[in-house]
């Protein structure tokens, strides 16, 4: 069993394994509970060994505690990253916001509307002297009435009684059979998912065995092609990518309102310094630093290298990521990185490849930030308490595009590595359920967020972060999808903001006069000899421009018949003078 022994540095979200916590349930047979065993062992393990690796450095990890947020700091925090800032203060306006508030959905404005008014509660009772109501004022009706009135009127109350409704949900029987193993299930994309829980809350939740650890059992599923095809993250401009956090935010809140989870969000931890250049170096800043060697890099150029290197020697290796490699020589390794890693000397093919799992596990936890960052780790980790499999795949789908670019993009090196190691289960002994297991502990446990573990819950959570890992792992092309609802919000979004501003720059105002003038002047030497050329443009015109050439002809004039024919295929005046410009 695991040493008690305590770690120099907090570790969160999974504590050590408790002796109080059973194995598995007793009416598994001896098969699925000796898989169970030897999965869990592999979970302890690896946290033995973590533990081990932060003791030997215990010098290094020195760190601020995590503040405990007061009373409406968080509203007023998750306001901001919502893009509603607007909404705070004592000039609280809705004008700045109100396009972003015009595509919400009823279930989103409603998540909205609950986090501003515990914000202008929380306010109302710093302030000395706090607004007084005006039925206090008129009398309109009775105080015990009034009293009434608020109590059940009040959002406090409201989340009272959805806790409620849902604990008693929760007592309902949920061990049905796994739903349609075998079958492809539709993954509705084009309706919110919080509107598809609503619809579904006079309904039970269909639960998927938890007992599964074969990755081909777990259910498939299809995401129908409709109007708006199927949108991978990549396919949206920079520009529309920036708004998509901003709404999934909305959008993940609102569905944990209507399934009675709270959205808990950690301020992120101060680490120290480190003169390091690739361990211990925030993501953004090694990117950075690689772009200015390759330009457009993604991913760490260095979790690149790690990831090749095992792809090419270490995906056949028996027992790759679960056995771990010398401490001494993994450290020796880091060092040796850190020197002539970017001076292009250093040789990987005397590495063991041990040693490079051991090595990448490594870099993960040593980030200053988790991989799946401060504030939505918890978030994450809560996933697990979602009964139903479709609706902790929505959850896990919004959490990942509010997470920063180089985070994601990260996140989806690992898993697409993770996944062909996963594919070489015959050679490597390593399914689904072990890689699981063994990469949990490095992407939950970290030792800037401090460990709040109610005794008991050990295991269930080791086992739901496992799964959170198994889930990713599965479902990552379906995660990495932008739902067409969001999809969607954002070209409402754009179509607002451009009735909006259409006329706000001097520079179209001028070009319009411009343009408009043009076509009143009179056409000169219409008699001359014309010459025809055709203009081919596929990407933005269906068929050719025929444009007559004369002596008199201007620039301007194929510019205006050019503007013309695009707005006759349907671009409105904005964009057309953009173009043009």
């Amino acid at each position: 069993s695991p040493s008690t022994r305590n770690c120099p540095c907090k570790m969160s979200q999974l504590p050590l394994k408790s002796p109080l916590a059973s194995p598995v349930s007793e009416d598994t047979n001896s098969r699925v509970e000796s898989l169970d065993n030897l999965s869990m062992d592999s979970f302890w393990l690896e946290v033995e060994n973590i533990k081990q690796s932060a003791e030997a450095e215990q010098e290094e990890c020195s760190l601020a505690d995590v503040k405990t947020q007061e009373e409406g700091e968080a509203e007023a925090e998750w306001l901001q990253d919502a893009g509603l800032s607007d909404l705070l203060g004592d000039c609280a306006s809705e004008n700045d916001n109100i396009v972003l508030l015009s595509t919400l959905t009823k279930t989103q404005a409603a998540a909205v509307q609950r986090r501003l008014d515990t914000y202008s509660r929380s306010r109302r009772r710093k302030n000395k002297h706090p607004v007084r109501d005006v039925r206090d004022i008129f009398g309109v009706v009775s105080s015990e009435e009034s009293a009434a009135e608020k109590k059940e009127s009040s959002p406090d109350q409201l989340w009272h009684n959805l806790r409620t409704s849902n604990v008693q949900r929760k007592t309902q029987d949920y061990s049905c059979p796994v739903r349609n193993p075998g079958k492809e299930e539709v993954f509705n994309m084009d309706v919110a998912y919080s509107e598809q829980a609503a619809v579904l809350l006079k309904g039970s939740f269909l639960s998927e065995s938890r007992k599964l650890k074969d990755g081909n059992a777990l259910t498939k599923f299809k995401i129908p092609k409709g109007r708006l095809g199927v949108t991978r993250i990549g396919d949206l401009s920079v520009q529309d990518m920036k708004k998509i956090p901003t709404l999934a935010l909305i959008e993940l809140t609102a569905l944990c309102d209507i399934l009675g989870f709270e959205l808990k969000r950690n301020k992120a931890a101060k680490l120290k310094t480190t003169e390091k250049r690739l361990f211990g170096v925030p993501l953004h800043t090694l990117l950075e630093n690689d772009q200015k060697l390759l330009p457009n890099t993604k991913v760490p150029l260095l979790l690149q290298a790690l990831l090749s290197c095992l792809e090419k020697r270490g995906l056949d290796t028996e027992g790759i990521l679960r056995v771990s490699g010398s401490q001494t020589r993994i450290k020796s390794l880091e060092q040796r990185l850190e020197r002539d890693f970017y001076t292009g000397l250093f040789c990987w093919d005397e590495v063991h490849q041990n040693d490079v799992s051991g090595l990448l596990k490594r870099f993960i936890r040593e980030l200053p930030a988790p991989l799946l960052t401060a504030e939505y780790l918890p978030a994450f980790a809560a996933v697990q308490n979602i009964p139903d499999l479709k609706q902790r795949l929505q959850a896990l789908n919004l959490l990942i595009l509010i997470l920063p670019e180089p985070n994601r993009n990260t996140l989806k090196a690992l898993l697409e590595f993770l996944s062909k190691v996963v594919a070489r289960e015959n050679n490597n002994k390593m399914n689904l359920w072990n890689v699981s297991t063994v990469m949990a502990p490095n992407l939950f446990m970290h030792k800037g967020l401090p460990s709040k573990i109610p005794e008991g819950k050990e295991k269930q959570l080791a086992e739901g972060a496992a799964d959170v890992v198994r889930m990713m792992i599965h479902y990552q092309d379906l995660l990495w999808t932008v739902s067409s609802f969001l999809v969607a919000q954002v070209r409402k979004l754009n179509e607002s903001n451009s009735k909006r501003y259409q006329f706000c720059d001097k520079r179209i105002k001028n070009l319009l006069r411009r343009i408009h003038a043009d076509k009143d002047k009179v056409e000169k030497n219409q008699a001359e000899p014309s010459k025809i050329v055709k203009v081919h443009a596929s990407l933005l015109l269906k068929d050719s421009l025929e444009v007559h050439l004369n002596n008199a002809t201007r620039v301007g004039d194929v510019l205006r018949q050019f503007q013309k024919n695009l707005c006759q295929n349907g671009w409105n005046i904005v964009n057309t003078v953009n173009l043009l410009k």
